[in-house]
Parts: C-alpha cells; sequence; structure tokens
C-alpha cells in the first residue's frame, strides 16, 4: 500500500507509515547487542564491559546523523509541500555533503581524543586500552553510520519507509553474519567484533 505525506491519516494508516521506522531503530540498536553477545561468549569479561562501556559515546556521535536527518527532513518536506522540488534536492544535496564531512572530522577529531575520553568516563588499564581498541575502529565507519541514521529519516520523506527499513535489515544481519564470522570462527576478538560492525554500518 502506497501511503504519500499528502494523504489524510487515521491510526491504521499512521501505523502502518511510522511501523518500518519503528523497526529500522529497533535494528539499529542491534549493533551494541550483537557485538556484546559475541564478545562476552568467545571473547571475555573485560572486553566486554568495554563494549558496553565506550558504545553510547559512539552512538551519541552517530546521533549527529539523526539530528541532521530529522532537521534537514523537515525542511525538505516543507520546501516539496510549496512545489519547489528543485530547492528541495538542493537541500538534500546540502545536507548530505555537510554531514559527511561532519563525520570525517568527528572521526578525525574521535580518533584523537578516544583515549582521555575514555579515561575521562573512568576506564583505565585493560578496560582503557579494550575500550581505545574497539572505538577506533568504529570511529572509522562514524562518517557512514551518521549517513545510515541521516537517511534513515529522509526515506521517510521520500514516502519509501519500506525501503530504508530493508537498507536498515540488510545491515543488521551483515553485523551478526560477521559478528558469528570474525568472533565466534575466526577468532578475531574485540577487534573482530568492531569490524563487524564498522562494516555493517558501511553496508546501512
Amino acid at each position: 500500500m502506497n501511503i504519500q505525506l499528502s494523504d489524510h491519516f487515521d491510526y491504521k494508516k499512521l501505523l502502518q507509515f511510522t511501523l518500518p521506522s519503528i523497526v529500522m531503530m529497533i535494528f539499529t540498536s542491534i549493533y551494541g547487542v550483537v557485538d556484546g553477545f559475541f564478545v562476552s561468549n568467545f571473547v571475555g569479561k573485560t572486553p566486554f564491559a568495554a563494549v558496553n562501556f565506550i558504545m553510547p559515546f559512539l552512538m551519541i556521535l552517530g546521533a549527529a546523523g539523526f539530528m541532521f536527518g530529522t532537521g534537514g527532513s523537515a525542511l525538505i518536506a516543507i520546501t516539496i509541500g510549496t512545489g519547489e522540488r528543485r530547492k528541495a534536492n538542493r537541500l538534500f544535496s546540502l545536507f548530505v555533503y555537510v554531514s559527511a564531512a561532519i563525520g570525517v572530522l568527528i572521526a578525525i577529531l574521535g580518533l584523537i581524543f578516544i583515549r582521555p575520553i575514555a579515561a575521562l568516563l573512568g576506564a583505565e588499564g585493560i578496560l582503557l586500552e579494550n575500550c581505545v581498541s574497539y572505538g577506533r575502529i568504529i570511529l572509522l565507519a562514524i562518517p557512514a553510520f551518521m549517513l545510515q541514521y541521516e537517511f534513515q529519516s529522509f526515506f521517510v520523506t521520500a514516502e519509501k519507509p519500506q525501503l530504508g527499513l530493508m537498507v536498515t535489515i540488510a545491515a543488521g544481519v551483515t553485523n551478526m553474519v560477521l559478528d558469528a564470522l570474525f568472533v565466534a570462527v575466526f577468532r578475531w576478538g574485540l577487534n573482530g567484533a568492531a569490524a563487524a560492525t564498522a562494516l555493517s554500518q558501511v553496508v546501512g
């Protein structure tokens, strides 16, 4: 059933339109859960603690893309509503370029300051080293993660929430499969879990 933003929404139609976005957010949250499952079962308690310790900070960085997506999609939807589709396309390009550039900047700053930030949060010793090694690999994919968050909103504005859902599911399944392969089969440890998450974010 094709639903347009200009339609009159009742409760049923609203649920049909928003359900893909809800499922998208659930699958996005799976990243840390899946990593935690494989790390706790195949690597050890301290690396598992490191994943849970540093993941909220990494998710906050990625949420900058969600900020661009929600704000940008609102402006784009308003512009489309006034009939200025070419201007809407330019706004879309602007938000994508700016958020990608900011993502690269955040990744660079994160790589530089990940150790003092983890220490400031209270990590020390082996836990600190695990936080740094895991965080640095994830930070390499932060620009992609930000764009994935951003496009979750843009797909809704483009009246294609189902497409966004399929992309997010593909990323989530990629994370699960690569975690099993890198951590359980290849025994790459914490770095394998981080690589699986980073690659799945690139897929998304």
